[in-house]
């Protein structure tokens, strides 16, 4: 199993003392939180792409360049790279520089998308968004494996013999598809047998499931292995604690804000209550047992190889404490009992 850690770069205040971090010390701790990720012996971090208040992650390649500075081992994920809205060619290239400044070490997740804000701010109709996204992954995929790409659209002007530079690190680099409530994005993630990588937050594993289910399926109709399906799997929230009790009440006043933000809901979250979702989501709230049967719980309904984790809206001596946590009470064990099949 890999594990990786995420960031939407939410800047909120704390729910606990009230206190709210400038721009500047709220992206320096990302940053400081991608160094701590990779000295604990995680795989992987992500960072969003978000548009507008409390988000401070409209550019993923600016950011992820900054990490790659500071980083020398980890992955660095997108999650997700909204490229429904992007220009394919600056994505191309964006990306491409951040694969080179790295030294191989970016791995996309694209997406729609899910907040409308998205839809306003780069005027894509709604009806538009899922043929905007396939399209210009379409593009994307030739620009990376391709030189002197002739290309016409709906989207954007025609290209003629167009060869984005520079060229990526990687020979391409690896796209996953986040998924988080539309077989779309399962279909076209099988179409081109790339890996899945459900959102995973909002509903009951069931819902997921089924996504994950189709994903599968559609692997098989385009004529893909069965055994070359790959699923990552992004869970709700991480709070661990040597009791379980204490676990919930620590978490809490973040579950409450959360419950709050109006970016937020648009997700329709059926759950009613923090405790109603640690039983039936996939808050990884508890005891470093009970986390370990979560994740074990959900490898079985999904077949995932990934892990993802977010301590986003946790005070900054917080963030630290329960990745160190995570990655030594738990992480080894679920190495030990469910280990990678390949890197």
């Amino acid at each position: 199993m890999r594990f990786t850690v995420s960031s939407l770069v939410s800047n909120v205040p704390d729910p606990v003392t009230g206190l709210r971090c400038t721009p500047h010390e709220k992206l320096y701790n990302v940053i400081d939180q991608a160094v701590t990720a990779e000295r604990l012996g995680f795989d992987g971090y992500g960072v969003g792409e978000r548009h507008g208040e409390p988000f401070l992650s409209p550019a993923p390649p600016v950011l992820l360049s900054a990490i790659a500075a500071r980083t020398s081992t980890i992955r660095l994920f997108t999650t997700v790279t909204v490229l429904s809205v992007a220009d394919p060619v600056r994505a191309a290239e964006d990306y491409a520089l951040v694969d080179q400044l790295s030294a191989g070490r970016l791995e996309l997740i694209i997406g729609k998308g899910n907040d409308p804000r998205h839809r306003e701010l780069f005027g894509l109709p709604e009806e538009r968004q899922w043929d905007a996204l396939a399209e210009n992954y379409a593009l994307l995929r030739r620009l990376w494996r391709e030189e002197k790409v002739s290309w016409e659209g709906g989207g954007r002007p025609p290209l003629h013999e167009v060869t984005t530079w520079p060229r990526p690190y990687q020979d391409p680099i690896p796209v996953w598809h986040g998924s988080a409530t539309s077989t779309l994005s399962t279909d076209l993630a099988a179409r081109y047998g790339d890996p899945l990588f459900s959102a995973n937050t909002s509903h009951p594993l069931e819902t997921y499931q089924g996504l994950v289910d189709h994903y599968r399926e559609r692997w098989e109709h385009y004529g893909h292995k069965p055994e070359d399906a790959r699923v990552g799997t992004g869970f709700g929230g991480l709070f661990v604690a040597r009791r379980s009790q204490d676990a919930v009440e620590g978490f809490r006043p973040y579950w409450e804000a959360m419950s709050r933000w109006t970016a937020g809901r648009g997700n329709r979250s059926p759950f009613v209550s923090l405790e109603d979702a640690v039983a039936r989501g996939s808050l990884l709230v508890g005891s470093p047992q009970q986390v370990v049967e979560k994740i074990h719980r959900y490898h079985q309904a999904f077949g995932n190889e990934v892990v993802g984790v977010g301590v986003d809206l946790l005070t900054e001596d917080a963030q630290r404490e329960q990745l160190e946590l995570f990655a030594s009470e738990v992480v080894p064990v679920i190495r030990r009992e469910l280990p990678s099949r390949r890197p």
